[in-house]
C-alpha cells in the first residue's frame, strides 16, 4: 500500500520543477486560448449571455470558420470550433470539455480499454485516441485549407479544456510525430 500510495503522489508531480519559468511573452497567448475555449461553450458568439471577464471571448466571430456541436459529433468528439485568427496569425482548434449530462463524454472516458491502446511507445486512453483520430479525419481538409490560404507562417493551435485537452494533446502528438500529410507540418 505505501508504494502505491508513494507512486500516485510522486508520479507527474514532479514533471515541470525543471523548467524555467515563461516569460511574459510566452505566457500571453495562454488566455486568450483559454478563452478560445469557452468560446465553445457559447451558444451564440454574437449575444453572449456569460462572457469572461476582462475582454470577453477575444475573438472575432466572422473569423469562425466551424463550429460543431454534439449532434453534428455524433458522439465521436466533444463539441470544438475552429478559429482563424488574423490578429495572431493563429488557425486554432478549440475543444471542449466534459459536459456531465451528456452520455457521448462518459463512453469516451469510460471506454479505455486499459493499458490495450499503445501509440508512439506507450499507452494512451483507447477512446480519446479514437476521437483525435476521427477529429483530424473531420477536419484535416478544412485546417489544410485555412494552411494554405492564409500562409504557412500561421501557427497551428490545439486546445482543449477537460476532455478536450486529451483529445487536443493527443492530436498534437498526431500532427507533429507522424506529420500528417493531409494537413501540412504546423
Amino acid at each position: 500500500m505505501l508504494l502505491l500510495l508513494r507512486a500516485f503522489h510522486t508520479v507527474g508531480s514532479d514533471d515541470s520543477t525543471t523548467w524555467a519559468s515563461a516569460t511574459a511573452d510566452e505566457f500571453a497567448p495562454v488566455p486568450r486560448v483559454c478563452c478560445l475555449i469557452l468560446a465553445v461553450y457559447a451558444d451564440d458568439l454574437r449575444n453572449r449571455q456569460f462572457p469572461p471577464a476582462h475582454g470577453g471571448y477575444r475573438l472575432n466571430p466572422d473569423w469562425v470558420v466551424k463550429r460543431v456541436t454534439y449532434e453534428q459529433a455524433s458522439g465521436h468528439a466533444p463539441p470544438y470550433l475552429i478559429d482563424v485568427d488574423h490578429e495572431h496569425r493563429e488557425i486554432v482548434l478549440a475543444i471542449r470539455g466534459l459536459n456531465l449530462v451528456k452520455e457521448s463524454d462518459y463512453k469516451l472516458i469510460i471506454d479505455n480499454a486499459l493499458g490495450m491502446q499503445m501509440f508512439d511507445g506507450g499507452y494512451v486512453h483507447h477512446e480519446l485516441l479514437k476521437s483525435a483520430i476521427w477529429l483530424l479525419n473531420q477536419e484535416s481538409d478544412t485546417l489544410n485549407r485555412l494552411w494554405v490560404e492564409n500562409g504557412s507562417d500561421y501557427k497551428m493551435v490545439f486546445a482543449g479544456h477537460s476532455l478536450g485537452s486529451g483529445v487536443a494533446a493527443l492530436l498534437t502528438v498526431i500532427m507533429v510525430n507522424h506529420q500528417s500529410p493531409r494537413c501540412g507540418r504546423p
